[in-house]
């Protein structure tokens, strides 16, 4: 049963929706972490190549050119005075600077620094190399222009080494600009990767609200107006109840002394073909009018069910063999299913009531030429707002089906799609199957035909005396 079944809120679909829902949303948040985490990883360790390794090694060349100056400058002074001390200075000096360039390489952070560093090296071992051929030339006995002409291999070599140092200084600054590039590629990575995530994120949040509202919050409504509207109606029905079982009294009586009369007037009118013939008009709608006091009635006040265990295929079973012979004159065939072995404690004879009161509402919407199953089954449903075992009592038929219309007055006392119909037959059905503490259930579709269900809570097979 589908139709007009309560809802169980808390199905097994809502949950794994809602679960996958949570899932990826805790999954991008997730994502969206690791990688705000690994942006700003990079973003950091760029930043410290850049405090540590990219400033110290901006400087490097800014230090060569100005040590290899100030040994320049010791070598004027000592090819201009000769002293040994300011040859020991340079000598000094030089090695000092030859470490430091050794010590240099570690810290490059391009191979065309690295590159640039070794040719370097290679140019200040000549540069020492004429240095020492300065020291080792004969000193002129003046100071005149050939002593300074002995150091024109020393300046080819000292230029050479400030050369390499203005190269490796624009190296450095194509190392610069390439981090800074990095960077900013990085800045943005992060940039969109928090948009996409905040957005996801964003859009996760609005898919949870929709399914939040669609499964939750929406049949929580349904369900409020659903329960005020039935509240509503049972107050209704609860006045009317009271309103038809006063006025079923009253009619009852005058309906009894009004047969006593016709019955007495018509042994004065016997042999009196047309009185005769509206005795018995009359008396036939007498008896309507009882069935119909009768009904309502019952539906005011239906009778207490004295419930027994029985299997929930009896009713079914002793319903068919009643009607089944009564349906075959219009060509509608009523047939028992299998059945499972089911146990419900019910009034046998209040079910059977209900069972022959929706057997003939199939017949009517089949007419002729058609099929009436009977069959129960086993399901797991709300009942009293528990999910419960239940056996259901289903009657089906391959009639036209109910409209929108129909159904939504297919249980208001005294409506009827049928000229003779009380409208009191489902309603009554409805009570009975009430008071057994379950619930009447149907499912239509146009053009295909109806199954009603008497849903009944499962009991525990009686014992064996």
């Amino acid at each position: 049963m589908t139709d007009k079944q309560p809802a169980t809120l808390f199905n097994l679909g809502v949950r794994l929706r809602l679960l996958l829902l949570l899932a990826a949303l805790a999954l991008m948040a997730a994502l969206t972490a690791w990688g705000v985490t690994t942006a700003w990883r990079q973003i950091s360790e760029l930043e410290g190549r850049l405090t540590e390794g990219h400033l110290e090694t901006f400087r490097l060349a800014d230090h060569f050119q100005q040590s290899v100056l100030s040994l320049n400058a010791s070598i004027l002074r000592f090819t201009a005075l000769r002293e040994n001390s300011t040859w020991d200075d340079f000598e000094r000096a030089g090695k000092q600077l030859d470490r430091w360039i050794d010590e240099q390489n570690p810290k490059l952070n391009t191979d065309r620094e690295r590159v640039l560093m070794q040719q370097l090296n290679d140019a200040y071992d000549d540069y020492l190399r004429a240095a020492r051929g300065v020291h080792s030339n004969q000193q002129p006995p003046t100071v005149s222009a050939s002593s300074f002409s002995q150091l024109a291999e020393f300046e080819r070599q000292a230029q050479r080494l400030l050369q390499l140092g203005i190269q490796l200084a624009d190296a450095h600054r194509e190392a610069q600009e390439s981090f800074l590039e990095r960077a900013n590629t990085s800045l943005d990575h992060l940039r969109v990767m928090l948009y996409v995530g905040v957005g996801l994120l964003l859009a996760l949040a609005a898919g949870l609200a929709i399914v939040l509202h669609r499964d939750f919050i929406a049949p929580l409504q349904v369900k409020l107006v659903h329960s005020a509207v039935l509240l509503e109606r049972q107050e209704k029905l609860a006045s009317l109840g009271m309103l038809a079982a006063g006025i079923a009294h009253e009619i009852r009586n005058p309906l009894t002394s009004i047969k006593a009369r016709l019955y007495t007037l018509g042994k004065h009118i016997r042999g009196n073909q047309a009185g005769s013939a509206d005795a018995g008009l009359i008396s036939a709608e007498i008896d309507r009018l009882e069935r119909i006091v009768q009904d309502v009635l019952q539906f005011a006040k239906p009778a207490e069910p004295q419930s027994e265990v029985v299997l929930a295929s009896a009713p079914l079973r002793d319903v068919q063999l009643l009607m089944a012979p009564a349906l075959e004159k219009q060509q509608v065939r009523l047939v028992l299913e299998n059945s499972p072995e089911l146990h419900v404690s019910v009034d046998a004879a209040l079910i059977k009531q209900v069972l022959i009161n929706l057997v003939r509402n199939a017949a009517d919407a089949i007419g002729s030429d058609g099929l009436i199953s009977l069959r129960a089954r086993r399901d797991r449903v709300n009942l009293a707002g528990r999910p419960t075992d239940v056996a259901i009592l289903e009657v089906t038929d391959n009639g036209q089906g109910m409209t929108t219309e129909v159904q939504e007055r297919l249980f208001d006392p005294f409506f009827s799609t049928k000229e003779s119909g009380t409208g009191l037959g489902l309603p009554i059905a409805g009570r009975i199957v009430e008071k057994h503490g379950g619930a009447l259930l149907y499912q239509t579709r146009i053009g295909r035909g109806t199954t009603f269900g008497i849903v009944l809570p499962l009991v525990p097979a009686p014992t064996k005396q």
